[in-house]
């Protein structure tokens, strides 16, 4: 057995393993993730309780780098080779996923076709319906730490330049909260040198002042005016509070703690905030008040009573009461944990659904170690009916039953305070599934969206611009070499440098050779935790397509143009698959519709599809032999199972005859002639529905086996060009090391 032979078998064997490692791999996670997401619809945790991704299924090319980088963890998982919404109710908007998408098929929506939500009306720069009145942070619909900074300083950063040339002895800008969005507001003006107050109608820090103590959460880094690098992963409230306290001595910041805004008055340029402590005057007023403020009650008497409260401050001041916390998120849970750890207290919880859905996981298995323990007591799928001094009422399945209680701590989430923003002016709309920019005035904050999307676009250019220069040059300095046939090539003045083995053909060589190793790291990008967050992995992929598609063109010119051995055209082979697979797998793939998008082609032809299947039903029921009819009509509305595209166009050819068959021997069974014109018409738009259906779910079967060739091919790809290094250098092609 020759050389060669025994190196393509090699390859094969190596090829083919890494094809099943991939594919059973793959699979093994889409069988998981397809029984969690089938328990999540059965225990009625299906709907997401916020601000949460949506996946466009003609969009998705399977990249999987969404599926990593939630910090809740398994949120999204892999269903029918896609991306999907995994555990919904466990969502809360940290939007991690959308950046981490390459081909942009996610979106973040607010609210879902059964569930609205109302939030103010925003533009693309917070800017609400009332001019001149910006909302960030929580209050807006958006939550998180990072969130609300970022917000605030984008309202900042564009109130800037605007506010600069208008010279007034008002202040630029009143900030109502202290929270995360009003300090990072506050520090960015600080930035553009404006004038502003911030007023705090309880202590400083607003919403993070309210959490129980130490209670710990997530904050990831983020750049902060004055200060720096700013957060950690895990923080504690007071550690939380004491950077905050810092970063405003840095920039020199005082927050007004104590002073309610009871109204606005005025107009963009020249507003009047009235105060529980005297009126202000600024040009912009900028709320950032969060939604804490409006606690969601209960809706019960005696709910008003003194021993209902809606957060826990210290747990230890319960020691010997009896609690009821009421709730299933992670703000009830946290509450009760602590209650049980830190007091001698007697601690229940009292929650709606049989089981958690919101709660991170780690809550939830903590909770869990404390009811085993009888430290807490668990009352699932109850609800509070009345309270009173001594005692609350329960229902639970139907029964009433009466708890002896000293204190209730309801941890029901807050609500917007619509009538608040009414009063200012403030416009609200009810958002049922929209995206950042999807409704009229609900751009909430596109703006940085809109000029990330101008930046990828620039930079695609360019890097098409710096391609096509790369290869004109190349053309420009050997066209008279490259166009000679290989005999009259030797004679050629250029031809000892321009040869594969020559100064400037092995420099090319070596030169694309490096460039195409680098199309790697869009695969390390993906997969190490520490490259998250550098650059998007859009703009990794878009390198990555520009390396794969230069790449050949400029090794064509390092071979001269040709191909005198097998390991370089096993190469050259190699290199061309792994650019046409990836082809299909960017552009290609996404062309086939999904059998299961929401929106799009195939959702019309179901609808068109059940129409006349009723319609086709109706006209087998007035037959007196209908057995027959019936039959095909029930052929035709079944939903078609996976085949492969080679079955599928198999099959279709004998179907077609079959149904010309018995459509021929039922057509005297109707009444009349118009009757069976009129069933065979339907019955042939019905199976070509069918077959389009069959079709777009074979084909989009077939084509999504490109990312397991495109992955098996650039592994061997590595492979053959170290080979081909290898044989270069025993060759004597050392002149690079001199």
């Amino acid at each position: 057995m020759s050389i060669d032979l025994l190196l393509l078998l090699g390859l094969s064997l190596l090829g083919a393993g890494l094809a099943w490692g991939m594919t059973r791999g793959r699979a093994r996670r889409e069988e998981a993730d397809a029984a969690a997401l089938e328990q999540v619809h059965k225990e009625g945790r299906a709907e997401a309780q916020t601000l949460h991704p949506v996946i466009d299924p003609d969009k998705c090319i399977g990249s999987l780098s969404c599926t990593a980088v939630c910090p809740e963890g398994d949120i999204l998982g892999v269903v029918d080779g896609k991306a999907a919404l995994i555990n919904p109710s466990a969502c809360i908007g940290h939007g991690k996923c959308s950046v981490e998408c390459p081909v942009d098929a996610i979106q973040l929506v607010f609210g879902s076709a059964k569930k609205g939500v109302d939030l103010p009306e925003c533009n693309e720069f917070f800017e609400t319906s009332r001019p001149g009145i910006h909302i960030v942070g929580e209050l807006g619909g958006m939550g998180l730490i990072k969130n609300a900074i970022t917000q605030g300083l984008q309202v900042a950063r564009h109130l800037g330049p605007k506010l600069k040339s208008v010279q007034s002895e008002i202040d630029d800008v009143v900030i109502v909260g202290s929270g995360p969005s009003g300090l990072a507001t506050a520090l960015g003006l600080k930035e553009q040198g404006l004038k502003f107050r911030v007023v705090e109608q309880e202590t400083f820090g607003g919403t993070i002042s309210q959490y129980p103590r130490q209670k710990v959460v997530m904050s990831e880094r983020v750049e902060l005016p004055f200060y720096g690098k700013f957060g950690a992963p895990l923080i504690s409230k007071e550690q939380l509070l004491e950077s905050w306290l810092e970063a405003c001595n840095k920039a020199d910041i005082r927050v007004n703690t104590g002073v309610k805004v009871e109204d606005i008055k005025g107009e963009d340029g020249n507003f009047t905030v009235f105060t529980t402590k005297g009126t202000l005057r600024a040009k912009k007023v900028v709320l950032a008040t969060g939604r804490r403020g409006s606690p969601r009650k209960m809706g019960v008497p005696g709910e008003d009573l003194d021993k209902v409260t809606y957060r826990l401050i210290d747990a230890q001041q319960y020691d010997g009461a009896r609690v009821l916390v009421v709730g299933g998120g992670d703000a009830a849970l946290e509450a009760a944990i602590q209650i049980a750890e830190e007091s001698d207290a007697e601690v229940a919880l009292s929650y709606r659904q049989p089981e958690f859905g919101k709660a991170r996981e780690a809550n939830k298995r903590r909770f869990k170690e404390l009811v085993d323990q009888g430290r807490v007591f668990a009352f699932m799928a109850s609800n509070i009916k009345q309270v009173t001094k001594e005692s609350v009422t329960l229902e639970k399945g139907g029964r009433l039953f009466e708890l002896p209680n000293d204190f209730i701590i309801a941890c029901l989430g807050g609500e917007v305070p619509t009538e608040f923003l009414k009063k200012m002016g403030v416009g609200m709309t009810r958002l049922h599934g929209e995206s950042l920019g999807g409704k009229a005035r609900a751009k909430r904050g596109s703006a940085i969206q809109d000029a990330k999307e101008k930046a990828h676009r620039r930079l695609a250019f360019g890097l098409f611009v710096l391609g096509a220069l790369t290869v004109a040059a190349l053309f420009v300095v050997g066209w008279d070499y490259y166009r000679l046939p290989q005999s009259e090539r030797l004679g050629h003045v250029a031809h000892r440098v321009l040869k594969p083995a020559g100064p400037w053909g092995h420099g090319v060589g070596i030169v694309s050779t490096v460039v195409m190793l680098s199309n790697f790291i869009y695969a390390v990008r993906k997969r190490w935790g520490r490259l998250k967050g550098f650059s998007t992995i859009r703009t990794w992929l878009t390198f990555h397509q520009f390396v794969g598609f230069l790449s050949p063109l400029v090794i064509v010119f390092h071979a001269a143009f040709q191909s005198k051995n097998h390991l370089a055209t096993l190469t050259a082979g190699s290199l061309g698959v792994v650019v046409l697979t990836g082809v299909v797998g960017r552009f290609i793939y996404g062309l086939v519709p999904s059998s299961e998008g929401k929106a799009g082609e195939l959702d019309e032809l179901s609808r068109r599809w059940q129409r006349l299947s009723e319609r086709l039903g109706g006209a087998a029921a007035s037959l007196s032999a209908p057995a027959e009819v019936e039959t095909l009509i029930a052929s035709a509305v079944t939903r078609p199972k996976e085949a492969s595209l080679f079955r599928f166009l198999l099959h279709l050819p004998g179907q077609r005859l079959s149904d010309a068959r018995h459509l021929l021997h039922v057509r005297n069974q109707f009444p009349s002639r118009e009757h069976a014109h009129d069933f065979v018409d339907s019955f042939k738009k019905l199976r070509k529905l069918q077959a389009q259906v069959s079709f777009y779910r074979s084909l989009k079967t077939l084509l999504a086996s490109w990312r397991v060739f495109h992955v098996v091919l650039a592994v061997l790809l590595v492979v053959l060009i170290a080979a081909h290094i290898g044989v270069s250098l025993f060759l004597g092609y050392r002149w690079i090391f001199t």
